[in-house]
């Protein structure tokens, strides 16, 4: 099929790209220059694993090509993705200024060669569908006149389809290839059967697996939902939320057994072992990040609040995830006792393992707290120090090229980003390059035996 995707971030690339694999003719539609040239160039501008070697290989085949032109994409193009972003406003609201501009855009380029399916894969506030299909109507109407007195088939012809995005940063291609589940909202059949067609390879698996996304063993049935727009909108929101509940949910049951001596580790395996519960999203730690969790519960939040509806189940979930932040802050002043004039070592900034994503990441805090309390604050990530420097010079951190140079003279080491690179450190080694041996474990990932044998001081999350 011809497709167009519009936005290529982090969600319309890794949709061009998985798309392109699977014999369609994909162009990826970006209105920033310098990222145009950057994947023209077959360079993917952020990090996640696979993702560079597939957007090369369906470049050199010629299914995935890129563009700034939205008018040629669309009269080429059946399927239309809107993939752009819709980042939060102060007040917790979605900014859809994009795919207002975008969704316009589209009316504009609309012709009457074919029907066109109308895709939406930005994450929107329920209702949405219905918005959409006004704006390019309306973008329509500005250049698009139909004669009076002429035929309706005449007018160029589309349906609105919401499709909402599953993806984790760092497994990216993994989710696209191999989801627990395909989401299609809409109102026209023809349109649910259009995407019924496109996502077939993945329904049956017909595919030849990528090298960067291996096939799992004993993968189950991939169902196909379809539903009505405004539930399929209210699935995306939702299914974060509940995510994010149950770390926030963990990690309050983890301040409780610190004070009654229980192993967070422990309550949560007994309780995850409920098949009701589930095993899943239960790790005590510092709380989640990104760019999804604390973006979409806001924007519940917000949709709630057009209905005079209350979510304090919602809002406890973000208090809770925010103030799990500081409780790293409260072990080291448990530890050392004053703050002021330390130098304390960040592991990690990045807000997840294989990403270089900073928005919204626990290490942005911590750091900014500990900075304000007169500490000197280090910090090393293997792919995000570079992407800190850039977007926030404003941060007074000194990054370092490694694990070794991050722990020469500290007198702590905070877990923030749990990297495999961190769990097998050679812990000794580090031991003997530190001023005071004192580790702060955020994400209850390293073995706490074992350092403790070395001569550390432990301080994990909920034991």
């Amino acid at each position: 099929m011809n497709i167009c995707v519009i936005g290529a971030g982090y969600v319309g690339l890794v949709t061009s790209a998985c798309l392109a694999y699977l014999g369609n003719d994909v162009i990826a539609v970006e209105a920033d220059q310098s990222r145009l040239d950057s994947l023209k160039r077959g360079i993917v501008p952020f990090f996640e694993p696979g993702l560079n070697d597939l957007v090369k290989q369906c470049s050199e085949l010629g299914s995935l090509t890129f563009s700034s032109k939205i008018d040629e994409a669309v009269k080429k193009s059946q399927i239309i993705f809107i993939a752009v972003g819709t980042p939060s406003l102060a007040n917790g609201e979605p900014d859809l200024t994009q795919v207002m501009t975008v969704a316009r855009e589209i009316g504009q380029s609309l012709d009457s060669t074919k029907k066109r399916v109308i895709v939406n894969k930005s994450t929107v506030p329920v209702g949405s569908g219905n918005w959409v299909e006004m704006l390019v109507n309306q973008g329509l109407m500005m250049i698009q006149t139909v004669p009076a007195g002429a035929a309706r088939s005449q007018a160029p012809a589309f349906s609105i389809v919401s499709n909402p995005e599953f993806l984790r940063e760092g497994s990216a291609l993994a989710d696209s290839f191999y989801p627990d589940r395909i989401v299609v909202g809409a109102q026209d059949e023809a349109a649910v059967e259009l995407m019924r067609k496109l996502y077939g390879p993945i329904l049956d698996q017909s595919f030849t697996p990528p090298d960067v996304a291996p096939r799992p063993a004993k993968l189950p049935p991939i169902p196909l939902v379809v539903t009505d727009l405004a539930s399929a909108e209210l699935i995306k929101y939702s299914a974060n939320a509940f995510l994010a509940l149950k770390i926030s949910f963990a990690n309050e049951i983890a301040g409780l057994c610190e004070k009654s001596g229980a192993d967070i580790r422990e309550v949560m395996r007994g309780i995850g072992l409920d098949k009701r519960i589930g095993q899943y999203f239960l790790n005590a730690g510092i709380g989640w990040g990104g760019s999804c969790f604390g973006k979409d519960i806001n924007a519940l939040m917000q949709v709630a609040k057009e209905y005079n509806y209350p979510t304090p189940l919602l809002e406890a979930t973000s208090d809770v995830n925010y103030r799990q932040r500081t409780s790293v802050i409260k072990k080291l002043q448990d530890e050392l006792k004053i703050i002021k004039g330390r130098t304390v070592g960040l592991m990690g900034l990045s807000f997840k393992p294989n990403t270089d994503d900073l928005r919204d990441a626990p290490s942005l805090t911590i750091a900014q707290h500990l900075i304000k309390m007169g500490a000197t604050v280090k910090a090393y990530d293997p792919v995000s120090n570079a992407n800190c420097r850039t977007i926030h010079p404003e941060i007074e951190i000194t990054y370092c090229e490694n694990l070794e140079q991050l722990a020469t003279g500290v007198d702590a080491l905070v877990l923030v980003t749990e990297w495999d690179e961190f769990k097998q450190a050679p812990w000794k080694k580090i031991a003997g390059l530190m001023k005071g041996l004192l580790i702060i474990d955020g994400r209850n990932a390293l073995d706490k035996d074992a350092l403790v044998k070395i001569g550390f001081t432990y301080r994990g999350i909920g034991y």
